[in-house]
């Protein structure tokens, strides 16, 4: 349970985070060479660390992704822009872990995905209901229960080994998963990208 201070904190920095987006080209770029325009950013509030809130110095220059929910952001986790800037992702000193993107539970809908990774989880949004796991080790045991009443649970697997065992280890655990496994070499975003959001639709049979 976070504490309130904790959640103001994470309040304050992604709206920081999120007003300094809009004058930060470098990632305003990269995250349309990703399919993200500046309204889906806006969507899931992603920012830019410009300007770091205390005890963020280590994530200057890097994008920032909330994990938002009902009562509010309640993490984040940032991203690199480039190849030789440290490791892609880094997490919050003391950060559990959790599904992102949990409003897609509330929409109307008797499927949903799951992605392994914060941006395939944004980007495969834009083409249906979908959820995310920030790695592919942290799948928690208990997370089936939020699948139980889907009629289908689409496992968007990256197109490599680790990718492939990460949907049958799911897919041993939620009983209407369906294990769709990106061309080698490519995950979800790579895959819209070149085949667009019909092509997707085409690859899990809507």
């Amino acid at each position: 349970m976070l504490s309130l201070s904790l959640r103001e904190s994470l309040e304050q920095a992604t709206f920081t985070y999120q007003t300094a987006l809009m004058e930060a080209p470098e990632a305003l770029a990269y995250l349309a060479g990703r399919g993200i325009d500046v309204t889906v950013a806006a969507t899931f509030r992603l920012g830019y660390v410009a300007e770091p809130v205390l005890g963020h110095e280590q994530y200057v220059n890097r994008l920032s992704i909330p994990y938002v929910t009902p009562a509010g952001v309640i993490d984040i986790r940032f991203r690199t822009l480039g190849m030789d800037d440290g490791p892609k992702y880094m997490s919050r000193t003391g950060a559990t872990g959790h599904l992102f993107n949990v409003s897609a539970f509330g929409e109307d809908s008797p499927i949903i995905a799951i992605t392994e990774g914060e941006m395939d989880t944004i980007v495969a949004s834009q083409v249906l209901p979908s959820v995310g796991v920030p790695g592919a080790n942290a799948w928690k045991p208990f997370y089936h229960r939020a699948f139980q009443d889907y009629d289908r649970v689409f496992l968007l697997c990256d197109g490599d080994s680790p990718g492939r065992e990460w949907g049958k280890r799911i897919a041993s655990e939620i009983e209407t998963a369906v294990p769709v496994s990106m061309p080698d070499g490519m995950d979800v975003n790579d895959y819209i990208l070149m085949h667009g959001a019909e092509g997707l639709r085409k690859k899990v049979g809507l």
